[in-house]
């Protein structure tokens, strides 16, 4: 279910503004994990695990989702991703997605001109400090940021906004700092003290709400 179509909420941003190029800022644990609620229902889960030196790390994400109307399922999702960075820098994005049966590619490498992003729709050329909006590094949320899922620039603006009480999966409330990305999509973050991902709000294109909470 995404980018607030069912395709944002792994998608990406391009904001406004230009910003400097944002540094890898992986967790402390090496896994994050959540489950993903629609209208109150859950529907996937949606886990990242991180391995590398601080500034090289790997990041692989699986997600998995499954709507249902009553018992029928109407909607399957599965994505999986693979993201390196290199130096304290974005070097490189390899994903995979089925909707419903549909298989989309995208590859992103760095260069020295920039970002290469091949998708579904072609190539583009991003700037240099371009990085996929994968949610877990709260520091490439100034951008420009590019859609992972399928491969383009979006544009949307980030505000960082308070610190806030957050619910965790297992009933637990934390605090949280939110950031908030507004335009073509209204998509919230926080992270918590640590800076580790810890929520997701947003609305899908059909007016659904969706719901990460962190395990």
């Amino acid at each position: 279910m995404h980018s607030l179509s069912r395709r944002c909420i792994l998608a990406g941003a391009a904001v406004l503004l230009p910003a400097p190029e944002a540094s890898a800022q992986a967790p402390a644990a090496q896994k994050l994990t959540f489950e993903v609620y629609r209208n109150g229902a859950k529907i996937g889960r949606h886990a990242m695990t991180f391995s590398g030196a601080p500034g090289e790390e790997t990041v692989r994400t699986d997600v998995e989702m499954l709507v249902r109307l009553g018992p029928v399922p109407v909607y399957r999702y599965r994505h999986s991703a693979e993201e390196r960075w290199s130096r304290g820098r974005f070097a490189s994005l390899q994903t995979t997605t089925n909707g419903n049966g549909r298989i989309i590619k995208v590859m992103a490498r760095r260069t020295a001109g920039g970002v290469m992003i091949d998708g579904p729709a072609g190539r583009v050329s991003a700037p240099p400090q371009a990085a996929p909006l994968t949610h877990w590094n709260r520091a490439v949320l100034p951008g420009p940021l590019f859609n992972p899922q399928e491969g383009k620039l979006l544009s949307l603006i980030a505000r960082r906004g308070a610190v806030e009480a957050v619910v965790l999966a297992d009933g637990r409330t934390i605090s949280a700092q939110r950031w908030s990305l507004r335009g073509e999509h209204q998509i919230d973050n926080w992270y918590d003290e640590g800076g580790a991902w810890a929520a997701l709000k947003g609305r899908l294109e059909d007016g659904s709400q969706i719901e990460y909470r962190r395990l």
